[in-house]
């Protein structure tokens, strides 16, 4: 399969419109994706970022996608489309379709394009960025590891980040803190604090309270600049919010607290610093349109 077209990535582009772009069409995309698991068209389960794109595309736009490696998670889709714009490959793989960026066979949770990979196994792709991380660490990648706050329940997380000090591994991870583990809230579920548990292992730690890409992308790239040339592990918690239900109509929030989150929508904050925002969005939704008739029109994988 051809790879993807750099305008998927809006690459030239100034900053400013380039971000908002990236993060309408993410939106787009998974908007699109709910819509269709109602429709039955969907393949499996699938768990939007809807609310949390300001940190992919922040985050992705402070590496080199020629050489650093990117390790996702069960809601990788943002992170998936921030690093390649891969759009039609991404919906025909959730669509079970022959030319979707695993053939169909991974689905919403496990991609893999390039130096991309994601898994739905919590907290295993954590070892799986440090060992790669330490295998190139005389290359100049670095490796990017996301994770939920929820992920940080998992032991391997600690295991990793120790090793990942001891052997001075050239990773950035990532905490998306949307304050919510699928019905959960935090606050029930974890206790101390999650800006200092990199520090714990002697990592240089930062945390952002915000979904302001500007913000997350200047924090990201003087991490990356660290991790990359001083060869040591760095931890970015980012507080963001989390405005789609967990996967699909799993949500137990009031409307009270969701219009409070909504305030914080990232499009919503880059939006009035975009020249004609209403041309940007009109580009996404034709890509993701284009994209999905052309994913609707695969063989599917079981075929």
């Amino acid at each position: 399969m051809a790879p993807a077209s750099p305008q998927y990535l809006g690459l030239d582009l100034p900053l400013a419109e380039r971000f908002y772009f990236q993060m309408h069409l993410i939106r787009t995309v998974e908007e699109t994706l709910l819509d269709l698991f109602t429709k039955g068209e969907l393949y499996g389960t699938t768990h939007t970022c809807i609310g949390q794109e300001a940190d992919a595309v922040g985050v992705l736009n402070a590496v080199d996608r020629e050489r650093d490696m990117i390790f996702s998670n069960h809601r990788g889709h943002g992170h998936f489309l921030a690093y390649c714009g891969h759009t039609e490959g991404l919906l025909a793989e959730i669509m079970g379709r022959r030319s979707g960026v695993c053939g169909g066979r991974g689905g919403s949770q496990h991609l893999h394009w390039k130096n991309f990979c994601s898994t739905g196994v919590q907290g295993g792709f954590v070892p799986l960025a440090v060992g790669a991380a330490y295998a190139e660490r005389k290359s100049g990648a670095i490796a990017v590891s996301f994770l939920g706050d929820g992920t940080l329940g998992e032991g391997t997380v600690y295991e990793g980040l120790n090793l990942a000090s001891l052997w001075a591994a050239p990773v950035l991870f990532v905490v998306e803190d949307n304050g919510i583990a699928q019905t959960t809230p935090r606050t029930l579920a974890m206790s101390g604090s999650i800006a200092a548990r990199g520090e714990a292992f002697g990592i240089a730690s930062r945390s952002l309270d915000t979904t302001d890409v500007a913000e997350i992308h200047a924090t990201a790239t003087e991490l990356c600049e660290v991790v990359r040339r001083e060869r040591r592990p760095a931890w970015l918690h980012l507080k963001t919010v989390r405005l789609g239900p967990h996967s699909k109509g799993d949500d137990t929030r009031g409307a009270e607290e969701m219009d409070a989150l909504a305030l914080r929508d990232p499009l919503l904050v880059q939006r009035p610093r975009v020249r004609h925002p209403e041309a940007l969005e009109s580009l996404s939704r034709d890509i993701v349109e284009r994209a999905l008739a052309g994913a609707r029109s695969a063989a599917t994988a079981c075929a």
